[in-house]
């Protein structure tokens, strides 16, 4: 499953929620129309999801392997973007 795939299920089960319906249709818009769509929204998509129940729907519906095909690509996209904080070494105690 790639990214826009992965986004129109969320908007196919995000019927009862406009918010998540608002994430899911503006992801899935601008991925239509090849553009990229930010980490923080992909992001909020899923915090979304998750706050409201979502996830764990999609989770009961299909198998593990299914549900991971739809989450992972999204994950992947937030994991590719996202900036890593530079590294500051250990912490030392006073």
């Amino acid at each position: 499953m790639d990214l826009r795939d992965a986004t129109l299920m969320f908007l196919a089960e995000s019927g009862e929620y406009p918010e998540l319906t608002r994430l899911a249709e503006s992801a899935y818009d601008d991925l239509c129309l090849g553009r990229e769509v930010p980490h923080t929204v992909l992001s909020d998509l899923l915090g979304e999801a998750s706050g409201q129940g979502v996830l764990r729907t999609l989770r009961r519906k299909h198998s593990a392997a299914a549900f991971e095909s739809i989450i992972s690509p999204i994950c992947r996209e937030i994991d590719r973007q996202k900036p890593v904080p530079p590294y500051r070494g250990p912490v030392r105690e006073p």
